[in-house]
């Protein structure tokens, strides 16, 4: 068969190749990784134009119209999960290239989502680091519990149904609110029901963000909604980092406006290093490693190859702009 060049992208951690049987695929498809981004679109340009497939790991690398009009012998990318906001699909279509998905798992996202709380309200990463450190004070904060306070979930699809469960197990009194929410979806999940944002952010002392990025829920989280906030209250944010706007958020932090944040996503990843929530000390945050396990990869790249082997064989699965 003909020779076709697959480029597996953004694997930050060399983790790809051993996280799945890529000798599965049929002879002729040569594998090469790529460790990280590209500068600019000319970069990435010229370092994937003779690649027939393209593996993306998430939405690390932006695929639009510009990017895949200079990809002329692309034909398959697959991009791990089933939803990529990075990936113009119809400018896929377009230039004839296939784009297919793979399966997910939220439980590890949700589980990241809780220890990030957990982290905030007592205080681990600080408390961590003064252990570290040489000649530490033995106990330098006091921390928060979580029993009979109110969790504040938005977004109730299988993450945040999660999160739900787990304040529950903490004999939290759970909250849940959504576009499409009502009393009746909030009975059936044990939960209280918030007629409204405002509502929910009112009442909360721990709100958790699981809802998808769109033009209807980027900025969701501005400096009025964080105003309504008490001031002891938290957030975590482990969905997508435009959800909260940023300069609301630092200053709402800054200000005392809330007690803190947790945050996994960012508007630009990496996080440039001379970014101010860097240093504030009521923010702990973690590099987007929410989906970020041996199991999740295992899943990913498997499905990857499966991917190209189906297409290989003219009957492509999990196809995302058909």
């Amino acid at each position: 068969m003909t020779m076709l060049n697959c480029a597996i992208l953004d694997d930050y951690q060399n983790v790809a190749l051993s996280a799945a049987d890529w000798g599965n695929l049929p002879q002729g498809v040569q594998v090469r990784r790529f460790a990280g981004g590209f500068t600019d679109l000319e970069a990435r340009a010229a370092a994937l134009r003779d690649y027939a497939i393209i593996v993306a790991m998430r939405e690390r690398t932006v695929f639009d119209a510009a990017l895949l009009e200079r990809l002329p012998k692309l034909r398959l990318l697959i991009t791990t999960g089933m939803r990529n906001a990075s990936i113009d699909m119809a400018a896929a279509k377009a230039h004839g290239v296939t784009v297919c998905g793979t399966r997910n798992s939220v439980g590890p996202a949700a589980e990241l989502a809780w220890g990030l709380l957990l982290a905030l309200k007592r205080n681990i990463p600080a408390e961590v680091a003064n252990f570290r450190a040489a000649g530490a004070q033995w106990q330098t904060t006091v921390g928060g519990d979580l029993k009979q306070k109110v969790l504040g979930v938005v977004g109730l699809g299988k993450l945040g149904q999660l999160v739900a469960r787990y304040g529950k197990a903490f004999d939290m009194e759970v909250l849940g609110w959504s576009k499409n929410n009502s009393p009746e979806r909030c009975a059936d999940l044990g939960i209280g029901y918030a007629a409204t944002l405002d509502e929910l952010l009112q009442r909360s002392d721990a709100v958790s963000l699981h809802v998808v990025l769109n033009n209807e829920t980027r900025g969701m989280i501005g400096a009025r909604e964080l105003a309504l906030m008490k001031r002891e209250a938290v957030i975590v944010n482990t969905s997508r980092g435009p959800l909260i706007e940023e300069t609301a958020l630092i200053a709402a932090l800054k200000e005392g406006g809330i007690a803190g944040a947790a945050v996994d996503v960012f508007g630009i990843e990496p996080l440039p290093v001379n970014h101010v929530f860097r240093s504030l000390p009521n923010l702990i945050a973690t590099p987007h490693i929410g989906y970020v396990t041996a199991e999740t990869y295992e899943l990913f790249y498997g499905d990857a190859v499966d991917d190209i082997v189906a297409w290989i064989g003219g009957n492509a699965v999990r196809v995302l702009n058909a």
